[in-house]
């Protein structure tokens, strides 16, 4: 994984743990290659540290279409709203608040570029990494009933929180 050693290798000794994790992680798995590599890039994303965004979606690109790193983008961007807004109306516990509409435009979950279930996918592994309940419910039950396993999402959201902990790690330096 070219792009991504050189990261791994920058990872502090405290961090040792994630350098074999995000190997591992990104290995073979109940994930499709697309599934992988989407959630992957997807939480690159989110995590906001743009070397290891700029890494995973330079790695990814070597296995997948284009199409993949775009909705991977559009997942992050898209939950980086979503989970603000229903996470904190879900927090609020206020039924007059509830009640609102959100009005905010979300066309893209509805026409992703790929396929609706692996989009989900990558969505709530956004949303894992930005804690909000509500959507990762909403989008584990989405992908339960597209036919994906609890395997699939349990190696959807080992990426995102291995994503997330080199992210921080990179961050924290050597």
């Amino acid at each position: 994984m070219q792009h991504l050693d050189p990261l791994r290798e920058s990872l502090p000794d405290v961090a040792r743990d994630l350098k074999i994790n995000l190997q591992n992680v990104l290995a073979e798995s109940s994930l499709t290659v697309e599934q992988r590599w989407g959630v992957a890039v997807a939480c690159g994303f989110a995590s906001r540290n743009q070397r290891l965004a700029q890494a995973l979606a330079l790695q990814a690109g070597e296995a997948v279409a284009p199409a993949v790193l775009e909705d991977a983008r559009a997942a992050a961007v898209l939950m980086a709203m979503n989970n603000v807004y229903y996470r904190t109306k879900h927090m609020l516990g206020r039924p007059d608040v509830e009640a609102l509409p959100a009005r905010l435009r979300m066309t893209r979950i509805a026409k992703p570029a790929t396929n609706k279930a692996d989009f989900e996918l990558m969505c709530l592994a956004v949303s894992a990494i930005n804690g909000c309940e509500r959507c990762i419910g909403a989008h584990d039950k989405t992908v339960r009933e597209a036919g994906l396993t609890a395997e699939q999402v349990h190696d959807a959201i080992r990426i995102a929180a291995t994503v997330e902990g080199v992210a921080l790690g990179l961050e924290l330096g050597s």
